[in-house]
């Protein structure tokens, strides 16, 4: 496909405006956008710190000149930002995730750059295999009523929510008594970062929408966006282990995305063979009680809101609850079999 990307006469943008690559030393104006659209719409912001999302954009596999486009409005001001990641191997899912300022929520920027974006996803499927199928994924808050009116009228329907989950700390939480043979504590950086990654991508397999990449691709990965987060701490990266076998594992950063207060939750696993004998329950109060001992206020992650493995389940029963609600939709572009996990 033609790397120059034509856009559909119907989607112009408005009189004035203009469109260019977004460049790293965007990250001001961005971040600024991102949280100005997040605050209007859902009255909390979108992430805390900038250094975060340059990261992302760091990511050695994403490039900004292709897979970024930011909108200006004629005085100059910043109107528009959408990126599409179709970094995974094989790609069968890209990403596409767009914020518009609230003043121009009603214009047709959405369709605008949903158009530019959906032409972007669609340059990754020579690198689907043949036979599989290729769907661009996006999602947003569900406060977003128009823009899921938007993607519905393009095609897109809608697949799934996921929950921000959040709890606040009523005095210092109460860790359970492990099982027999069962230990909890922080991983070695020096000798167990590869079987962390194994033990993340055995554990995942089962959840919704997970594609399982070669180890190397994994390990690549979260070198860069999890080793490469300026809060890394290895000390709350807790694991379960069973005698020399790694059960589960729980990786958690000190200060939440949005609530410098509260901690969070970003992986919690366990493997299979160790489910339903309370690991995810122990890691993740484990995590709740350093938390609280650092002095913050509550804990926070994110879930599946049909989670295959029972995780809303077990979050509540922690004392979790829903704090604002992700919708997910698919658009189709090529039928053939599903390469990531539907059904257990």
């Amino acid at each position: 496909m033609n790397p120059e990307i034509a856009l559909d006469k119907t989607a112009q943008l408005p009189a004035g405006f203009s469109v260019r690559p977004g460049r790293l030393e965007d990250i001001q104006i961005c971040f600024e956008l991102f949280n100005a659209d997040s605050l209007y719409m859902t009255g909390a912001v979108d992430c805390n710190d900038p250094n975060l999302i340059l990261n992302d954009w760091k990511d050695p596999k994403f490039s900004m000149d292709k897979s970024t486009r930011l909108v200006f409005d004629p005085a100059g001001k910043l109107a528009g930002y959408i990126e599409v990641w179709d970094t995974n191997n094989p790609p069968v899912h890209p990403w596409i995730w767009c914020c518009v300022h609230p003043d121009y929520h009603a214009s047709n920027l959405p369709d605008f750059l949903y158009e530019w974006a959906e032409a972007r996803a669609a340059q990754s499927e020579d690198r689907v295999p043949a036979g599989a199928r290729f769907a661009p994924r996006t999602g947003f808050p569900i406060q977003y009523a128009r823009r899921r009116e938007l993607v519905e009228a393009r095609g897109w329907v809608y697949k799934r929510s996921y929950y921000r989950m959040e709890t606040v700390f009523d005095g210092a939480p109460e860790v359970p008594p492990a099982p027999q043979g069962i230990i909890i504590r922080p991983y070695n950086p020096e000798t167990e970062f590869e079987t962390v990654v194994q033990t993340f991508i055995d554990s995942f397999r089962d959840h919704y929408g997970f594609v399982v990449r070669p180890l190397e691709e994994e390990l690549s990965n979260y070198r860069h966006h999890f080793l490469g987060d300026p809060l890394y701490d290895p000390s709350l990266w807790f694991v379960a282990m069973d005698g020399d076998q790694m059960a589960g594992i729980c990786i958690c950063r000190s200060e939440d995305y949005e609530k410098t207060d509260f901690g969070f939750v970003n992986e919690l696993g366990v493997r299979r063979e160790w489910r339903k004998r309370g690991l995810g329950t122990l890691l993740l109060k484990t995590s709740f009680a350093e938390f609280h001992r650092r002095g913050q206020r509550g804990a926070a992650l994110g879930v599946d809101a049909s989670s295959l493995t029972g995780a809303l389940q077990i979050y509540e029963r922690a004392g979790m609850s829903p704090a604002r609600q992700f919708d997910n939709f698919e658009k189709e572009l090529r039928a053939g079999e599903e390469l990531s996990t539907q059904t257990l």
